[in-house]
């Protein structure tokens, strides 16, 4: 069942109503071709999730009504953002679309001395407001609860500085030879913050992994090769999905 996003303002639980607005409208009338009395699936900014039932349909809004709350659990057990080094091409577009599909809460893109990739502020807001559209789309074709967040763009020592509001914060080093990412998750609970923070297509200067160390992320090896940077994330999520939903938190 297809399954969209509304911003809090629109749910009105007194009246069991919900407004869907903007583009998504084209998308009910037009792809879904959905009629009155057809059953959709809403969710809000919170991550509660209704089934609802269509009662009213024109170019600007849908009106559902609240047919009854939907208790599924889809999102990961600890909050994972994922702090991608800003690559070259599309690479960005395919960490925020396969990350938001395996589970990540929200991206931060950064830059660091190997970053090759520059963007002015013009460059920036659109490729924010296209990243957020690849993620609200990926979150309803994955049937998340919640849409993840990407913060603007930061500077190196900027997303240093974000580490000290997380419970643990991870830097993947290619040349980290003993401490694991599984071993890392074993002194965390669910419902922690974790920040991964993966390099560019250059990886890290020493540098930067002392200076991250010195700022207390932890530095993490992610298996036996070397991975391309738009690979990092993706298999970090996957084990980290493996990890709490699969073996259970051990």
């Amino acid at each position: 069942m297809q399954r969209y996003f509304v911003e809090q303002e629109n749910v009105n639980k007194s009246s069991q109503q919900i407004v869907i607005t903007g583009d998504d409208v084209g998308h009910i009338t037009k792809v879904m071709r959905t009629s009155v009395g057809d059953h959709l699936i809403s969710c809000d900014e919170n991550g509660a999730c209704f089934l609802c039932e269509v009662e009213q349909l024109n170019k600007e809004q849908v009106l559902c009504k609240i047919v009854e709350p939907l208790t599924d659990n889809r999102e990961l057990p600890v909050n994972v953002t994922i702090a991608q080094g800003l690559p070259k091409g599309d690479k960005m577009e395919l960490v925020i679309q396969k990350g938001t599909e395996l589970g990540a809460h929200s991206f931060i893109p950064f830059i660091s001395s190997r970053t090759v990739v520059q963007l002015d502020a013009k460059k920036e807001q659109k490729r924010l407001e296209r990243w957020g559209r690849i993620a609200k789309e990926a979150a309803e074709q994955a049937h998340r609860q919640r849409v993840p967040s990407i913060h603007s763009l930061l500077s190196w020592k900027q997303l240093l500085a974000e580490g000290e509001e997380y419970d643990l914060a991870l830097i993947a080093y290619e040349n980290e030879q003993t401490s694991t990412l599984h071993a890392a998750m074993q002194h965390l609970q669910p419902g922690k913050k974790v920040l991964l923070v993966v390099g560019p297509e250059g990886g890290f200067s020493d540098l930067e992994v002392e200076e991250a160390m010195e700022a207390g992320f932890s530095p993490v090896m992610l298996g036996r090769r070397i991975l391309r940077t738009e690979t990092a994330a993706l298999y970090s999520l996957s084990c980290i999905s493996y990890y709490f939903e699969q073996l259970g938190g051990r």
